[in-house]
Formats: structure tokens, C-alpha cells, sequence
């Protein structure tokens, strides 16, 4: 039997790598796991008690573009943080965690053509890796942009030919970024919307990470594109309950964009999506309305973030983290240093290069590791502290 080959390409997930690389090696201490972006703050209490009220409605098909009480909750939310929406029906759609969100928006909005040639999507190098697979599913030609510090850890997307850029479909930004903790300002989503104006392509800004910030909110692409004057067409913005009410395992996120293009993103749902269950909508829909979990959890990251700052403060090439709840620390090889950290102290951490790709022989993630501060602020302090010790 034939396999296709549009998958062929893409490497051995980050997770599965990790586990074949430190397999047969012992841990040097008890385990600090520091890998996963898997949030331990607590979620909301009533959480588990609305999923109970509602527990009867598992027996009956959830609506697929979410519950109209669902959908309220987001518009109330979106104009809270950026200045709302105009039709939470049209411009929204809620989605099964924003992993389905991005694949499946790529494979509803990319045309298979683009100027007569093979569509491109930009994709920032090191990626959340669902950006590469949305491209591959529909055949689209990534275009790998790399992002060192000398660009604050954002693509520059400028420095493209145009001739890249009329082929363009899509540009994918995360901001906050993950790993770096890099945050997209206003002039930078306002340079790149005039730069998708000029050469007609989508923005897919990935926003998950906007509640977790040292001091100021960060700003949204759909925010600035409303405050320029950019019709919201150009972009599609996503979000999620995982990071912001470390809710992982709720899998409820949603995405907002012109009513145009969110009218494709349901039409694709429609045939194959897959809706989060009713009682699991009601519990987001709470989720949503509450900011007081919100607040104290991102009190716990900003007391990290000090934590980290204090402990790196004197290692040449530390970037403190804008937001997000990554470290993205230099180090001469990632896959090495990994080894090292686990063989002598028991602390898990990940080569940078799981999360890069190889371009003209040049993997940018090479010389980093990736550090998650997600667990009890003890735990983490005793984590890089050793990476501190071990490493530098």
C-alpha cells in the first residue's frame, strides 16, 4: 500500500525526539521536567462543577460553530482586551484548541495558486510546528523565516524579494512568540499589515500566549488592523484558554477574522470539524467571563520572570522573556547541553533545533534550548538554578 508524500518531509515530532534522545541515559537527580508548555497554575474551581450541571447535554451533537452563549462570552472578552468585533456570528469561530484552528485556516484560506504560481506561507523559524503542516496539506511551499535576536526574535518579513511576496498566501506570526517570549509591537503589526496590503497576503497571528506578560498587555493584530484602517480580512487571529486559564486539557480556543473569512473556516468545519462538547462549552463560557484567575496566575509568571532574571543576569546572550512562560537560553549545542542537564542533574529541558528547521544548512534553533517555567515557583527556581550551575 502507498503513503502520500506531502507529510514525508516533516521531521519526528519535538516530544518523540526528546524521549529517543535521553532513552538510555540516566537521570542525575529527580526529575524537573521543564520541556512542555503545559500549564500548573490552577484553572478556575468552578470549572469542574459547570461541566457537571451540564454533564446531561454529552448525549446530544454540540452546535459546530459554538453555543451562541459561547460565542457571547468571546465577543465580550475580544472587546475587554482589544476593542471588540462588530458580529460575534460572522467574525467568529470557536475551534477545538487552536492547533485545529491553524492547520485547518490554512487549509480553508490558501488558494493553491498564487499569482499563477505555487502559494507560499511564510513560516518564523524556530515555529510551533502545526504551522508546517498546515502548509504541507495543502502543498503550499514554506518559506522558512529566521529570527535571531538581532530582530528581536521576530520574522522580517521586509526582507523578502517581492517576488516571494506576490507568491505569499499566508504569513504566520506568533506573538508572544514561542520560545522566545518576543512580543510584536504596534509599529511591527502596523509595518507588516501594510506589507500584506501591498502584496496581498493573510496574516495568521497566533496569539495564544497574550495574557502571560511582564507588564503591558500586548497588543493584537486585529487591534492595530482596526486602529490603521486594514480591513480585518487581512488577518485571522487566534486564541485559547490553554495558556491563559491553564485549561490544556479543556481544549477550547476560538478564532476571530472578517466575516468573509471566517464563513470559509465553517464551511471547512462543517464537513470536518470536530466541536467541543456542549458541557465543555458551558465551563469555557465561564472560563471566559472570569479575569480573576487570569490576574493571579500571570502574578505567579511576573514572580518567574524575576526569579529568571536574578539567576541568568550575568549569562552573556540572556534575553529576558517579554511574555509567554519560555526561556530561550543560549547554549554552544542544544541537543548537548540537553544531555548534559539530564545526566548530571535530572532537569528536562529541549534542544532548540527540535523546534527550527535546517535552511541553506543553518538551523537557528541550534545553539538554544527551550526552558518552560510552567510548574510551582519552587520547583522552577531549583530548575534553573541547575541549568545555571551545570551550563554556564
Amino acid at each position: 500500500m502507498q503513503f502520500p508524500q506531502r507529510f514525508s518531509d516533516l521531521p519526528e515530532y519535538a516530544f518523540p525526539r526528546l524521549r529517543a534522545l535521553l532513552a538510555d541515559l540516566p537521570a542525575g537527580g529527580p526529575e524537573i521536567a521543564m520541556t512542555i508548555g503545559d500549564p500548573k497554575h490552577a484553572f478556575p474551581a468552578f470549572v469542574p462543577e459547570v461541566i457537571a450541571a451540564h454533564a446531561h447535554e454529552f448525549g446530544q451533537y454540540p452546535p459546530n460553530d459554538g453555543a451562541p452563549e459561547l460565542l457571547a462570552a468571546i465577543a465580550d472578552w475580544i472587546k475587554l482586551r482589544y476593542g471588540g468585533v462588530k458580529s460575534p456570528l460572522s467574525e467568529i469561530i470557536t475551534l477545538n484548541g487552536t492547533r485545529e484552528g491553524l492547520c485547518n485556516a490554512a487549509i480553508a484560506l490558501c488558494p493553491e495558486e498564487k499569482n499563477g504560481k505555487r502559494a507560499k506561507i511564510l513560516i518564523p523559524n524556530p515555529f510551533y510546528q502545526v504551522y508546517a503542516v498546515g502548509a504541507a496539506a495543502i502543498n503550499a511551499e514554506p518559506v522558512f523565516i529566521p529570527c535571531p535576536a538581532a530582530d528581536g526574535f521576530l520574522p522580517n518579513f521586509s526582507r523578502l524579494s517581492a517576488e516571494v511576496l506576490d507568491q505569499t498566501a499566508i504569513a504566520f506570526v506568533c506573538s508572544p512568540s514561542n520560545p522566545q517570549g518576543a512580543v510584536a509591537s504596534r509599529e511591527y503589526w502596523a509595518d507588516l499589515l501594510h506589507l500584506a496590503e501591498k502584496h496581498d497576503f493573510r496574516i495568521f497571528a497566533d496569539e495564544c500566549y497574550c495574557e502571560i506578560y511582564r507588564n503591558s498587555p500586548p497588543p493584537g493584530a486585529l487591534e492595530v488592523a482596526k486602529e490603521i484602517g486594514v480591513d480585518p480580512e487581512r488577518v485571522v487571529a487566534f486564541h485559547s484558554l490553554s495558556k491563559r486559564s491553564n485549561l490544556a486539557g479543556l481544549r477550547s480556543g476560538f478564532a476571530t477574522s472578517g466575516p468573509k473569512a471566517i464563513a470559509e473556516l465553517k464551511r471547512l468545519r462543517a464537513y470536518s470539524g470536530a466541536p467541543l462538547p456542549l458541557p465543555l462549552q458551558r465551563a469555557a463560557t465561564a472560563v471566559w467571563r472570569d479575569e480573576s484567575h487570569v490576574v493571579a496566575s500571570r502574578k505567579l509568571y511576573q514572580e518567574k520572570y524575576r526569579i529568571a532574571d536574578e539567576i541568568f543576569k550575568d549569562v552573556q546572550g540572556y534575553m529576558a522573556p517579554e511574555a509567554g512562560f519560555f526561556l530561550w537560553l543560549p547554549v554552544d549545542d542544544g541537543e548537548a547541553a540537553t544531555i548534559k542537564l539530564w545526566r548530571e542533574t535530572g532537569v528536562k529541558v529541549l534542544p532548540g533545533a527540535y523546534l527550527s528547521r535546517e535552511v541553506d544548512g543553518v538551523n537557528p534553533g541550534q545553539g538554544y534550548i527551550r526552558v518552560a517555567m510552567v510548574a510551582p515557583k519552587q520547583e522552577v527556581q531549583r530548575g534553573l538554578q541547575a541549568i545555571r550551575d551545570c551550563i554556564y
